[in-house]
């Protein structure tokens, strides 16, 4: 089943730009700006929406659910009602900081491992969505709070690495829209040597 509905979770509002919890938006902000897609609000979804009509008919929209992170489920689910999705239609692109920054890994099950955007999806579409997870950790120091680590920025060193990686990101996304998740773990969970 192709990929039908890209879900970047994160927060509205320019107090949470560049935070470690928005990088799911920083990636498809990125791959729709390569792809010349435009954003478009649509209220009735809580959404904004951007559709890319890709060759060979089939139509991929992506979507930030502007409901903020707990309630990113609330909005996909609504689209995924709409569209009639099953949830292995939909990829959510997320931070996560069990992963080293910079790392990516693609997964298609498991609990939400304390992410509460991933907490709302699985609320509102269940289990079996794509998982797209960008590495932000190690919390650093171990001790800080787990809320102020997530909606914190990047250091600037962090925010290079960040800058650096973003054309992998998009590259491994696009791998995975264009040739599903199977092709896309093999290729991206291999963990690189530092």
């Amino acid at each position: 089943m192709s990929i039908s509905l890209v879900a970047g979770l994160g927060n509205p509002g320019r107090e949470y730009a560049n935070t470690r919890h928005n990088l799911g938006w920083v990636v498809i902000d990125a791959l729709a700006a390569k792809r010349g897609l435009a954003w478009k609000r649509v209220s009735q979804f809580e959404a904004e929406i951007a559709r890319w009509d890709r060759p060979g008919g089939h139509t991929c929209y992506f979507a930030k659910p502007q409901t903020f992170m707990n309630g990113s489920g609330r909005a996909i689910g609504g689209l995924a009602r709409f569209y009639k999705l099953a949830p292995e239609a939909i990829t959510a692109v997320y931070d996560d900081l069990t992963i080293d920054l910079g790392l990516i890994k693609v997964t298609v099950t498991g609990s939400a491992g304390g992410h509460n955007g991933v907490a709302s999806l699985l609320e509102h579409i269940g289990d079996g969505f794509v998982r797209y997870r960008l590495g932000t950790g190690p919390k650093d120091p171990p001790q800080m709070d787990l809320a102020d680590f997530v909606l914190g920025k990047f250091t600037p060193e962090q925010q290079i690495l960040v800058t650096q990686q973003l054309d992998r990101y998009v590259a491994g996304l696009e791998l995975l829209l264009s040739c599903g998740p199977e092709v896309a773990m093999n290729q991206l969970n291999r963990r690189e040597s530092k």
